[in-house]
């Protein structure tokens, strides 16, 4: 018997054999061979886009080349001038003493034993307003200042930073990721943010502090330079007496500043439902609050600090921002070619191709959604795309549900945020501004995540049967 040909190929597996190669293509290239990271995942978007054109109709292999540097382009305008802002209040935060000193308030306030519990609570509460990409910007600086200060536990505090955020990000509105699920599925608003923050809670406390004082027990991260700050910087910081640090409030300034604008965005979009006049501050808070414009008020605020506490010539503090600004580019074009590797697969139909399949599984509703959201996430990358695509296929068989819309909100956020990996923009952002290995990130945040999403359907499960609130 001859070989099939091409044409015999049943279009409908085409996009599981894309997830495939492009999952054996990213491991070769940067695990086995150990390839720069941009390169590896440039190169493994062109191979899945030329396996699109074999498969995909209208997709040709021109488009393999122009469509990952079109996804590549995408991904940067969405978070170039973010992570370039984030590296200069990175570096002028460590190096003027601000991080340090946000440190040494958490630990006066509830001592140094509980200096994860400070770092979980301030990151989940600053990232129910604020998108994740921006609050583990402005966090990642504080938990490297609280290892030079410490001496120890790393692992546990990017954990916790990380966990704090990915949680508040999944399930309490007024973030964006949970705010349009419900409104998809047409779940009221107060009762999605009470449900919401029961749902975080065990979330935060399973993947953050017990997961992260498991593995930190186990794992020991150490300090490596990233964000163009030296550990040896950071651990001359940390031996300064208080008093030669910035005084607390201009230390929190520029947290202060980036959540404020990014925030008066979010509470008009909220309220103006019940408070219509606020319609006329719209396009005030939209500009101020776009978090490109945020986050650069943020850096000029975090450089004005910086330029007054360490002593420097008008043109070294220019360099140092400078330097700043060099390990932010590479940092930002290796999120968007992960972003752009993610975009190709998503191209090849992956994710309806699974929403398809498992939608006629006949398991019960919260639970098909759930998986739904998880296996698109897992097969693209995007935690928002595998929301939105989960929201859309359980909106019409809302009338079935026995409980209250906001358990279905919470349960498509958990499964949306389940083991984010080569393919998700946001593995390769934690990686690189936390100063960690591709394994030290698959263990800390790919382990994170997933323990989120089942913490968060196990909740779901266990209070929707209990208080079902239909």
């Amino acid at each position: 018997m001859g070989p099939i040909p091409l044409q015999a190929v049943e279009f409908a597996h085409s996009p599981l054999l894309t997830f495939i190669i492009g999952l054996i293509t990213v491991v070769a290239l940067l695990v086995w061979l150990d390839f720069p990271a941009f390169i590896g995942l440039v190169i493994a978007g062109f191979t899945v886009g030329l396996v699109n054109a074999a498969f995909v109709p209208d997709f040709t292999s021109t488009m393999a080349a122009t469509e990952v540097a079109g996804a590549f382009g995408d991904n940067m305008a969405g978070i170039g001038i973010p992570i370039l802002m984030a590296a200069v209040i990175g570096k002028a935060m460590l190096e003027s003493g601000a991080a340090q000193r946000v440190v040494r308030g958490f630990q006066n306030v509830l001592g140094e034993s509980n200096s994860d519990i400070a770092l979980l609570g301030s990151s989940s509460v600053l990232a129910i307003p604020v998108f994740f990409d921006s609050v583990f910007y402005l966090m990642a600086p504080l938990a490297r200042s609280m290892r030079a200060r410490v001496g120890r536990d790393y692992t546990l505090f990017i954990v916790t930073v990380g966990t704090g955020a990915a949680a508040a990000h999944v399930f309490v509105p007024p973030t964006p990721g949970p705010l349009a699920v419900a409104a998809e599925v047409g779940s009221d608003l107060g009762m999605t943010i009470l449900i919401g923050v029961i749902t975080a809670i065990p979330a935060v406390l399973v993947a953050g502090l017990g997961y992260g004082r498991w593995i930190n027990a186990r794992l020991d991260i150490p300090l490596r330079d990233t964000m163009s700050t030296t550990t040896e910087e950071l651990e001359a910081v940390a031996e300064r007496s208080t008093s030669e640090l910035p005084g607390i409030l201009e230390s929190l300034a520029p947290i202060v500043v980036a959540v404020a604008l990014i925030g008066s965005g979010t509470a008009v979009d909220t309220f103006q439902q019940w408070y219509p006049s606020l319609a006329t501050l719209e396009p005030i808070v939209g500009f101020l609050g776009d978090k490109n414009v945020a986050l650069m008020f943020a850096a000029v605020v975090a450089s004005a600090s910086f330029y007054r506490h360490d002593d420097l010539m008008q043109g070294e503090w220019s360099e140092e921002l400078t330097e700043a600004l060099k390990s932010g580019g590479n940092i930002a074009a290796i999120t968007a070619a992960g972003g752009a590797f993610g975009a190709l697969l998503a191209a090849s139909g992956i994710g309806d191709y699974i929403a398809g399949s498992l939608q006629e599984v006949g398991i019960p509703l919260l639970v098909t959604a759930w998986l739904i959201a998880a296996v698109v996430r897992i097969a693209q990358g995007s935690a928002t795309a595998a929301m939105l695509t989960a929201a859309g296929i359980m909106a019409p068989l809302v009338g079935q549900l026995s409980v209250h819309p906001a358990y279905l909100v919470m349960v498509i956020g958990a499964g949306g945020n389940i083991c984010s990996w080569y393919n998700d923009s946001g593995f390769w952002l934690v990686k690189e501004i936390g100063g960690l290995t591709q394994e030290e990130t698959l263990k800390t945040w790919t382990v994170l995540t997933t323990l989120i999403a089942v913490s968060g359907l196990v909740t779901t499960l266990v209070f929707s049967s209990v208080f079902p609130f239909a």
